[in-house]
């Protein structure tokens, strides 16, 4: 009966879902995220996992937190370095206990620096005798130490798996970076707390790296007050809040002139495009490619590439909009060609933002919100007779089952038993006219919002400009 009813369900779940999604590129992992009624009973949602055809229905939908916002599309997402760096750390160490909110050790901080200046592999590496040729760090341990951002032990050990304390965190960001400072002992106040566990030799250091405000970008200021370390995610977020300082045309920043030649020589990439696609939180899906065309001449990977250069990108995550839901979609960019000379972007974005803002025209809003409109109501009127045919299964299942044990337990010469079976089928029965009442009700709401969400949209552009990217908007991306 189970198999029955799930094959039957699938069924009609595939059918109200292709509605939606007949036009769309392939999905790959996360694929196709729907909604049944928009937020007016949290969010019923439907997943598609297109590997495998299952189908979630119900329950939360899942929000990534890799991302950091586009400045000016408050819903439009692209990557985080500080978590693209920790998922790194990570996946290299096979930390299945992995905690983001332990304290980091100096292995850690080695791939989080060398990631974070760009620090090449290097030939001929430093020896340490407590750092084996297999270990998962040792690549970043040699390109860190022999770029000159960390340093070993006189007695010729790294120590990979010893935490390392705030106050020698502050000493290593105090040699990159340039701010004046008094030259007091008084130990510096941050968020309004005392600076607690900064020895005197690292009070100059802690002033400067307060002074500098990258403190003010990182999580849990209370913590970084008040604790002896600093944490993986903390520091992943200080070091990204540096290279963003440094990215930036206005930068407040200047580098020492003590600092390693890595990060003198640090050069973010600028990359400048127009937008040939239209994206949006309400109609693009998980692996929509789209296309942008660069308006400034952009290095990568020791090959120019002119202006008029073709960037290609892809949509990898979408949260659909609803009553007080802006939704928000995430943006990859992927490659970038001019003729034969093609190349990949780098992983790690450090900005984006939005530079030229436009909306479409009404007259190509007019035209083209019938068809969103249709297919927007098809597709919710689609998924909420799919959810009450799933109600409906469930419902008619459960109580057969219970009508058979009344029947069973009757006749075993157990009647208690079996009056209390038979009293369950009709409070089945009750949860399931009010869950097929609610999906209705829900229904209903849900093809209303979406007529009027797309008045709205013809009307004032504006309001859901926040999730979506327009052709012939300009981006900067900073990697």
């Amino acid at each position: 009966m189970k198999k029955i009813q799930t094959l039957f369900t699938a069924s009609v779940l595939t059918l109200a879902l292709t509605f939606g999604a007949a036009f769309a590129e392939p999905c790959k992992e996360g694929q196709l995220e729907a909604y049944a009624h928009p937020t007016l009973f949290n969010a019923e949602a439907q997943t598609m996992v297109d590997g495998n055809k299952v189908y979630e229905v119900g329950g939360k939908i899942y929000k990534t937190k890799n991302r950091i916002g586009m400045k000016n599309k408050d819903s439009v997402y692209v990557d985080s370095w500080a978590k693209d760096v920790l998922s790194l750390i990570k996946e290299r160490s096979g930390g299945e206990v992995f905690n983001p909110k332990m304290p980091i050790l100096r292995s850690e901080i080695a791939v989080v620096l060398s990631e974070g200046f760009d620090v090449k592999p290097v030939g001929k590496t430093k020896k340490y005798s407590d750092v084996a040729q297999n270990y998962w760090a040792n690549e970043w341990i040699a390109r860190a130490t022999s770029a000159g951002v960390m340093i070993g032990y006189p007695d010729k050990t790294f120590r990979p798996d010893q935490p390392i304390t705030k106050a020698e965190v502050f000493a290593v960001i105090a040699q990159i970076i340039d701010v004046p400072i008094d030259r007091s002992l008084l130990v510096p106040e941050f968020d309004g707390r005392k600076m607690e566990y900064i020895p005197s030799w690292a009070i100059a250091a802690t002033k400067e790296v307060v002074k500098s405000e990258l403190l003010d970008q990182v999580p849990d200021p209370k913590r970084v007050a008040d604790d002896m370390y600093l944490s993986k995610e903390q520091v992943a977020y200080l070091i990204g809040a540096l290279r963003t300082n440094f990215a930036m045309s206005n930068n407040k920043l200047a580098k020492d002139s003590t600092a390693p030649d890595c990060v003198k020589s640090y050069k973010p990439v600028y990359l400048n495009v127009k937008l040939a696609d239209r994206l949006s939180a309400k109609t693009s899906n998980i692996g929509q490619k789209f296309s942008a065309t660069t308006t400034k001449e952009v290095e990568i990977n020791n090959n120019v590439f002119p202006a008029g250069s073709k960037v290609k990108g892809e949509v990898v995550e979408v949260k659909r909009p609803g009553l007080k839901n802006p939704g928000y979609i995430k943006v990859k960019f992927l490659e970038i060609k001019n003729g034969d000379c093609k190349a990949e972007f780098p992983k790690n974005i450090t900005e984006a933002q939005a530079t030229q803002i436009k909306n479409p025209n009404f007259i190509a809003r007019l035209l083209g919100a019938p068809f969103s409109a249709a297919g927007r109501i098809v597709g919710v009127s689609g998924r909420t007779v799919g959810t009450g045919v799933n109600i409906a299964a469930n419902g008619v299942e459960e109580i057969g089952g219970e009508l058979s044990d009344t029947f069973v337990d009757t006749f075993s010469l157990q009647p208690v038993a079996g009056v209390k079976r038979f009293g369950s089928s009709f409070i089945t029965l009750g949860k399931g006219i009010f869950d097929i009442c609610k999906d209705v009700v829900g229904g209903v709401f849900g093809v209303i919002y979406e007529i009027g969400d797309e008045i709205v949209y013809v009307i004032v552009p504006s309001l859901s400009n926040a999730s979506s990217l327009n052709p012939g908007e300009e981006i900067l991306v900073i990697f």
